[in-house]
């Protein structure tokens, strides 16, 4: 006896929900725990730049492994120094944005380590005058430690850290990252780089002088050069502090214009400058800026 479309339909759906809910069900709890910042969920150990990852994660209400929902992944750059800030945030805001998991991303539980790794990471060229600096300020061997590792870092977190969190965890392919100072310049590198990996930028104080500007120029040439940008739909926020110093300021405002004059039909881009702020001051600011205008309800 053949069986009816609709019933072959009906005994489709029914196991494809069987088998949804038993790969959600394999998923991890949120960790529950009275300290809120200073133990990460999770530990990442880099096979490609030979660092240790803490990952500090923030869910939104509701999230539960037994529904088939899926939610937005936000990467915070320098997490264990800004995590705390935005899970604060996330919680003030749940009404006014989307539903969004997000992970404050460090490396070195302590300022010497996290100073070195952080410069290590999120610089993207080769300064041996910062080199030797560092192997003198914190007694390093000598070569030991090489800036210039935005290649290798943007890797990690597209091999390692994201495949461990989809397997592990409810997110999608709409990812954003965000980062302050020298994040910020691995951010606006990650933008240049990532071909579409990631959908949402906070590129905040963008550390955008680095190396007489190289990242910066590269950026201005491909915008004014190409126009069609073949990415899928992005949105970008860019800030700075108005008494950051002229080479913060005026090297964030070109990479602002510089993008916003190539007009690509997929680039949400918004720009602003705190006039009032500093290079410590603004940080507050700018990361709720970033998650508002980054995932504000329409």
């Amino acid at each position: 006896m053949t069986k009816s479309k609709p019933f072959n339909l009906l005994f489709s759906t029914i196991l494809l929900l069987i088998f949804s809910n038993t790969v959600f069900s394999q998923k991890l709890e949120p960790k529950e725990r009275e300290v809120i910042i200073y133990e990460p969920d999770h530990t990442i150990i880099s096979k490609i730049t030979g660092n240790d990852y803490q990952l500090y994660m923030s869910f939104p209400r509701g999230y539960s492994t037994k529904d088939t929902i899926s939610y937005p992944i936000l990467y915070v750059l320098d997490g264990i120094r800004d995590f705390d800030f935005f899970k604060s945030e996330h919680r003030k805001l749940s009404k006014m944005i989307e539903d969004i998991i997000i992970v404050g991303i460090s490396s070195g539980l302590d300022y010497k380590n996290g100073a070195i790794d952080r410069t290590l990471d999120y610089t993207t060229a080769v300064d041996t005058v910062k080199d030797q600096k560092m192997e003198k300020n914190y007694s390093l061997p000598k070569d030991s430690k090489k800036t210039g590792g935005a290649g290798e870092f943007l890797e990690c977190l597209k091999t390692e850290i994201t495949t461990f969190l989809d397997k592990n965890y409810k997110t999608n392919n709409n990812r954003g990252i965000t980062g302050h100072s020298y994040g910020g310049l691995f951010t606006a590198y990650a933008l240049k780089n990532s071909d579409g990996f990631f959908t949402r930028y906070g590129v905040n104080s963008p550390s955008l002088w680095w190396m007489d500007e190289e990242l910066l120029n590269k950026a201005v040439l491909q915008f004014t050069g190409n126009k069609i940008w073949d990415i899928p739909p992005t949105k970008v926020f860019i800030s700075v502090g108005g008494k950051e110093g002229l080479s913060m300021v005026s090297t964030m405002i070109k990479y602002s214009l510089s993008l916003e004059e190539a007009e690509y039909e997929n680039i949400d881009l918004k720009w602003h400058v705190f006039d009032d702020e500093s290079h410590g001051s603004v940080l507050q600011p700018s990361l709720s800026a970033t998650i508002l205008t980054l995932y504000g309800k329409e």
